[in-house]
C-alpha cells in the first residue's frame, strides 16, 4: 500500500490518480499461492511495501510473523496493532492485511515472514501419522483468526524463522515444533479476532474497492475522514458505496474508522505517558466522553483503567 497521506481537506490530485489506475487494474482479491514441490508447505519471506502485502484472502491457512516496524492489521472485521513480534495464524477464506507505518519512501527490507499451507495436507497427514489430529482444534479456530501472545509468540517467531534458515528433514522439524507451539499455547496467550459470523462477500473487484477504501483510512484516520471522499475515491455515490463496503467487509465504513481510532489509542495508552484526554484528540475523536464511551464499549473498560492494566 501507498504511504503517502491524503491532506484533511481531501486527497491530492496525484493520489487521487494513483488509487484510480489501481482501481481499474482490478487487483485479484484471492491471492494464489504458489506450490513448492521440495516441501510440504511453503516458506516465504517479503518487504513492505509489496505488491503482496494488501487486503486479500487464499484457501490456504497462513502463518504471519511481523519482525519489523509498527503499524495497524485487520482480519476479518478485527482492527488491531502490530509491533515486531507479531504473530497470526489465519485460516481459509479469511481477509487480512498488515499496514505499516512508514516515513515517505521507506522500505521495510524483510518485513514479514509467513507459512501457507493446504488443509488437504493436514489431513492427508493425520491419516498417516495420528500425532498430527493435535493440531485439528488450532486449525479450526482460525476460521476467526488468533493473534499469539507472550512466549507462545516468541517460541513461534523463533521457529519461523528458523524455517527459514533450513531445508528437508531440518526444515520439516521445525514446522512440527511450530505447531506444537500453537496447538498447547495456553488460551491467554490466545486472542480471537474476528467475530464469528463474519462472512464478507468477495471478489476481485470488491478486493480491489476495499483496497483503495483502506489506503486512505489508515493514512488519515486520525485526521478528518469522510465517506463521501472515499465513496468519491472508487466512484461511487454514498449510499451505494455504504452498502457496498458493508457487504464486502462485513462492518460499516464508520465502525472501521472508529475501530481503527481506538486501535491507535490503545497503542498511544501502552507505550506513551500522554494524558488520555490528548490522546482523544490525537487519534481523531472531537469529544472526550464520547472517546470515553466508545473505548468502554469497545474494550470493556475505560482508557485509565486499560492503562493501569497494561502499565502495571
Amino acid at each position: 500500500m501507498s504511504t503517502a497521506a491524503p491532506s484533511s481537506a481531501g486527497i491530492t490530485g496525484g493520489a487521487a490518480a494513483r488509487l484510480a489506475e489501481r482501481l481499474l487494474g482490478m487487483r485479484a482479491n484471492r491471492e494464489v499461492i504458489p506450490e513448492d514441490p521440495n516441501h510440504s508447505v511453503r516458506w516465504h519471506e517479503h518487504d513492505y511495501p509489496s505488491p503482496v502485502a494488501r487486503w486479500n484472502y487464499h484457501p490456504e491457512y497462513e502463518l504471519h510473523l511481523i519482525r519489523k516496524g509498527t503499524g495497524k492489521f485487520i482480519v476479518g472485521d478485527h482492527i488491531g496493532t502490530f509491533e515486531a513480534g507479531h504473530v497470526a495464524l489465519v485460516g481459509p477464506g479469511l481477509p487480512h492485511d498488515w499496514v505499516s507505518d512508514l516515513e515517505p519512501g521507506e522500505i521495510l527490507h524483510g518485513r514479514d515472514a509467513l507459512i501457507q499451507f493446504d488443509g488437504k495436507w493436514v489431513e492427508q497427514a493425520a491419516s498417516i501419522i495420528p500425532e498430527m489430529a493435535e493440531v485439528k482444534p488450532l486449525l479450526e479456530q482460525s476460521s476467526r483468526g488468533i493473534e499469539f501472545l507472550g512466549r507462545t509468540a516468541e517460541s513461534a517467531a523463533a521457529s519461523i524463522d528458523a524455517m527459514g534458515k533450513t531445508t528437508g528433514l531440518e526444515r520439516l522439524h521445525h514446522l512440527f515444533e511450530l505447531l506444537a507451539i500453537l496447538a498447547r499455547a495456553p488460551q491467554e496467550e490466545r486472542r480471537y479476532l474476528a467475530d464469528e459470523w463474519f462472512r464478507p462477500q468477495l471478489d476481485g473487484q470488491a478486493a480491489a474497492v476495499v483496497d483503495i477504501v483502506l489506503e486512505y483510512v489508515f493514512s488519515n484516520h486520525a485526521g478528518s475522514v469522510k465517506m463521501s471522499e472515499a465513496a468519491a475515491l472508487v466512484g461511487m455515490s454514498e449510499p451505494t458505496f455504504s452498502k457496498y463496503f458493508k457487504r464486502a467487509t462485513g462492518q460499516n465504513f464508520s465502525d472501521l474508522v472508529r475501530k481503527l481510532r481506538l486501535a491507535h489509542a490503545r497503542r498511544l495508552l501502552e507505550h506513551s505517558d500522554k494524558a488520555v484526554s490528548d490522546i482523544c484528540y490525537e487519534v481523531g475523536f472531537s469529544n472526550l466522553s464520547n472517546f470515553n464511551r466508545h473505548f468502554l464499549n469497545e474494550a470493556g473498560e475505560t482508557p485509565r483503567q486499560f492503562r493501569q492494566r497494561v502499565q502495571a
